[in-house]
């Protein structure tokens, strides 16, 4: 009697001979969507916190489970095959109805806890404690938990997850932020200058405003791991014509040797100077960052945003060199002149909610508690949403 076996040849990446075959799991269907999002392994690898390797391996590997290439490997990138389409097809609404199943469930797990919490993101602020104090002491209150991150790319994408409720963060100006689909986003402040902080002795402290010029020999210090920082503050040095030495450090180590007059720093405009440092505007405000309210739908934009406008402007009226910035600039700090502020309000003020001074008549939505995450259109004037880098400045 002969015996035929039957051989199958395989072009895509190789899998160990005569190896069961592979269960799909979410997380694999996760790579799928990465890599056709982000068009490239390298891209892709980085932003699920992968080697390169090991993705690769596991694309091989998911291939060989379903049986045909999904993707054709190029030196320009990454495209799906025909089979690669179907089967991304498929695969975005499972992993979206999957966040949706997460996210309804930690929220019912909080609200069984003991009431409903607000998992807030940020980057560095100090408007943050004016805004969780704000949210406490409302009628009834809301106990808001705080994580922080340098990274608002980091915020977004944990937002987008489902393990934050929403995230007040920083996009530098020329360093756009990578905002996952379905998630909306409220301007709180458009365009916010940085300022540079130095040593109180520095001769350009006793400026009003410091031109770059007058720090052409000294040290900058900037903590590159923050989305953007270091690519704002090159671009800005070359469009000076200056070239100094670059340090990397965090923002607390700069500002202590800041007072030494070590090195200068950039800093948010609501940091308050001390005895031995001087904040102070940089002429033509070449620095900006977009200040951002993010979460996955308007009513929770709306359930936070007065009170993170109000702790905002509570600081910024506190800095001394801010607070003659928008003299002179005209900018009016009274959050109820701001279009988001009025929108938000008026749409509380329809839902018999309360405002952000802790009146009665304050509920948590239950929409917040029940709804799956779902892709909103924002209203133009408040709220934007756009694939695409933010700052502890």
């Amino acid at each position: 009697m002969r015996f035929r076996r039957d051989v199958n040849i395989w072009c895509g990446a190789p899998a160990p001979p005569y190896a069961p075959p592979m269960e799909l799991e979410v997380r694999h269907l996760r790579v799928l969507c990465a890599v056709a999002d982000s068009g490239s392994l390298h891209k892709a690898a980085r932003e699920l916190g992968m080697a390169q390797p090991s993705l690769s391996t596991q694309l091989g590997r998911i291939e060989h489970a379903l049986g045909g290439q999904l993707f054709v490997r190029a030196r320009t990138g990454c495209r799906p095959t025909p089979l690669g389409r179907v089967v991304l097809s498929r695969a975005r609404p499972l992993v979206a109805e999957f966040a949706a199943l997460v996210t309804e469930t930690r929220a019912a797990a909080a609200r069984a806890a003991g009431g409903p919490l607000l998992r807030i993101g940020a980057t560095a602020s100090r408007a943050l404690p004016g805004w969780l104090r704000r949210l406490r002491t409302r009628v009834p209150p809301i106990e808001p938990t705080l994580q922080t991150d340098v990274s608002a790319n980091s915020l977004l994408g944990m937002v987008a997850a489902g393990r934050l409720d929403m995230a007040f963060v920083h996009e530098v100006e020329g360093s756009l932020l990578r905002v996952p689909a379905g998630l909306c986003l409220r301007v709180l402040v458009e365009r916010e200058p940085q300022f540079v902080t130095l040593a109180a002795d520095h001769p350009a402290a006793a400026r009003d405003q410091v031109r770059l010029t007058d720090l052409a020999g000294e040290r900058w210090m900037v903590d590159s791991t923050v989305d953007g920082d270091w690519d704002a503050l090159c671009r800005v040095l070359r469009a000076a014509g200056l070239e100094p030495d670059l340090l990397h450090g965090d923002y607390l180590t700069a500002y202590s040797l800041a007072a030494t007059g070590e090195v200068v720093t950039v800093s948010q405009p609501t940091a308050h100077p001390r005895p031995d440092l001087a904040v102070r505007p940089l002429e033509g405000d070449p620095i900006g960052v977009r200040l951002l309210l993010a979460a996955r739908s308007e009513t929770e934009l709306d359930f936070a945003y007065a009170e993170l406008e109000a702790a905002y402007w509570e600081v910024a009226l506190q800095a001394p060199a801010y607070r003659e910035w928008l003299a002179r600039s005209g900018t009016c700090g009274a959050p109820s002149r701001t279009p988001g502020a009025r929108e938000a309000q008026a749409r509380r003020d329809a839902q018999g909610v309360g405002g952000d001074t802790g009146r009665a008549g304050l509920a948590w939505p239950d929409d917040l508690l029940r709804r799956p995450p779902r892709l909103v259109q924002p209203p133009m004037t408040t709220t934007r949403a756009h694939s695409g880098g933010a700052s502890g400045m």
